[in-house]
């Protein structure tokens, strides 16, 4: 027997989905003078020899073809003190710069200031996978801020959430 993948309902798949908590990170890259980014909750490790990680991004994304143009992208891993950082740069079509402080990385990517930590990387690969694009960067230069007391901007069912809020395991 076998099931078609149509039979998935596309609200039901993202309500399963939303059960996997997830980090909440801002893509950035520098082009032509202007700074590019986006959130992106679909984040992770993929090598630790060579050092790589992978995003997914909507193949009609605004924001990704100039990042494959300048061919390097930061990873801003959010704390849980910028969810407006996090709703700005999740909107279409507004100036997601506006008031966002931020430096320049080694490779010249944005890196937002507050951030709990940063990863600076070149364009290793990309993948066309249904309506996203799935990229691999390999890491060239990272910093991890003094954030002890910091936790992450975690993102699950629907919402964000607070790991201190919950005890662990």
């Amino acid at each position: 027997m076998s099931l078609s993948s149509s039979a998935i309902e596309p609200l039901s798949f993202r309500e399963a989905l939303g059960h996997y908590a997830s980090g909440i990170t801002v893509i950035t890259s520098h082009i032509d003078g202007e700074p590019i980014g986006f959130t992106c909750q679909s984040f992770h490790s993929v090598s630790m020899n060579p050092p790589l990680v992978s995003f997914s991004v909507m193949s009609s994304s605004a924001s990704y073809p100039k990042i494959r143009r300048a061919g390097r992208f930061a990873v801003n891993i959010l704390s849980d003190e910028q969810v407006k950082i996090s709703n700005q740069f999740a909107r279409r079509g507004t100036d997601k710069w506006h008031e966002i402080e931020w430096r320049e990385s080694p490779l010249g990517n944005p890196v937002i200031v507050g951030s709990l930590h940063w990863l600076d990387c070149e364009i290793h690969a990309e993948h066309a996978a249904g309506d996203h694009l799935i990229v691999i960067g390999e890491v060239k230069a990272l910093n991890l801020q003094e954030a002890a007391a910091t936790q992450p901007l975690l993102y699950y069912k629907g919402q964000y959430c607070n790991l201190a809020a919950h005890s662990p395991v």
